[in-house]
C-alpha cells in the first residue's frame, strides 16, 4: 500500500519538526559533523502491521534530503518482533535529528493498522466488514484511516461532507425518524447515501420504508439487532439495504456477531485505543 504525502501530512510533518525543534538539536551538533555518514536499521520489538513507511521516509527527507529511508516490510506486511522493518543511510546527525519524529509517527500508525488486524482477523470467514469511525487524533485522521486499511479494516465516513448521517440527537431535533430522513431529503445532494441511527425496534421500519440506504444498530444487545436485521430484511426494499451496528464494539464482542446478518461493524476503538507498538532505531556497527 502506498499514502500520498499530500498537504495536510506535510504540515503534521512541519508542526512535529517545530515543536521538537530540529534545527537546535545541541547533542548531535556536539557529537557529529556534516560529513559523518553512516547506517541505521528500524526493528520491530514486538509483533506488528506495518503502516506509515511513506510518513517515516518524508520525516527523514525533510530533515536532510541526502537521508534514505528504504522499507524492509511494506505497509500492510506484518512483522514479527526483532523484524528489521527499514534501513536508514546518510548524515548521522541529521539521522538522529529525525529519530524520533519518525518513530512517533510510525509507532502511531503501525499500532492502528496492528490493533485493526486484531479485529478484522475475529469476523474472517464471515461476511462482516470491520471499519473505523470519526472517533481519531485530530488533525491525523488520514493517517488513522489509512493506517486502519492497513490492518485490514474499512473506512467509514471520513467528515461530516462524505456522507449523511442522522444520528440521534438529529432525530430528537426533528421529532421521530420519519421527519428526520424527510428534511435531509430535502436538502442533501442525491449522491449521499443516507444512513441513520436507530436505538430501538420501533425506528427500524421507519428508517426503511422512508429511504434510509444505511440503518445503523446502535448499542444494541445480540438479540434485538438480530429481531432489526428480520424487520429490514422482511422489507421490500431491505435487500438493498445496508445493516451497520456500532456502540462498544470489543474484541470479545465481535466474536459473537459473525450470524446475526450484519454487513458492518464500525469500532471506534481502531482508533482512539489503539496502543502505540515498540519500534528502536539501531546505528550499525561499522
Amino acid at each position: 500500500m502506498e499514502l500520498f504525502i499530500g498537504p495536510r501530512i506535510e504540515r503534521l510533518i512541519e508542526l512535529a519538526l517545530d515543536e521538537d525543534e530540529v534545527g537546535f538539536d545541541v547533542t548531535s551538533a556536539a557529537f557529529f559533523d556534516a560529513e559523518d555518514v553512516g547506517s541505521a536499521h528500524l526493528v520491530a520489538k514486538e509483533p506488528l502491521v506495518m503502516a506509515g513507511a511513506d510518513v517515516a521516509s518524508a520525516v527523514f527527507h525533510r530533515v536532510d534530503d541526502e537521508l534514505s529511508f528504504l522499507p524492509q516490510v511494506e505497509d500492510g506486511e506484518s512483522a514479527d518482533q526483532g523484524h528489521v522493518i527499514a534501513r536508514v543511510h546518510g548524515p548521522v546527525g541529521s539521522m538522529l535529528r529525525a529519530e524520533r519524529i519518525a518513530l512517533n509517527f510510525l509507532q502511531r500508525m503501525c499500532g492502528v493498522a496492528t490493533h485493526t488486524a486484531r479485529h478484522v482477523e475475529v469476523v474472517h470467514g464471515t461476511a462482516v466488514e470491520v471499519v473505523d469511525t470519526r472517533k481519531t487524533l485530530p488533525g491525523w485522521r488520514s493517517l488513522d484511516k489509512y493506517a486502519v486499511r492497513c490492518g485490514g479494516g474499512g473506512n467509514h465516513r471520513f467528515n461530516l461532507a462524505g456522507g449523511v448521517m442522522i444520528k440521534d440527537n438529529h432525530v430528537a431535533a426533528a421529532g421521530d425518524v420519519a421527519l428526520a430522513i424527510r428534511r435531509v431529503k430535502n436538502q442533501a445532494p442525491h449522491t449521499l447515501r443516507i444512513e441513520v441511527e436507530v436505538e430501538r425496534l420501533d425506528q427500524v421500519e421507519p428508517a426503511v420504508e422512508h429511504g434510509a440506504g444505511v440503518v445503523m444498530l446502535d448499542n444494541m444487545s445480540n438479540e434485538t439487532m438480530r429481531r432489526a436485521v428480520e424487520i429490514i430484511r422482511d422489507h421490500p426494499r431491505g435487500g438493498e439495504v445496508v445493516i451497520e451496528a456500532s456502540g462498544n464494539m470489543t474484541v470479545d464482542r465481535l466474536e459473537t456477531l459473525g450470524d446475526i446478518g450484519l454487513d458492518v461493524v464500525s469500532v471506534g476503538a481502531l482508533t482512539h485505543s489503539a496502543p502505540a507498538v515498540d519500534i528502536s532505531m539501531r546505528m550499525d556497527d561499522e
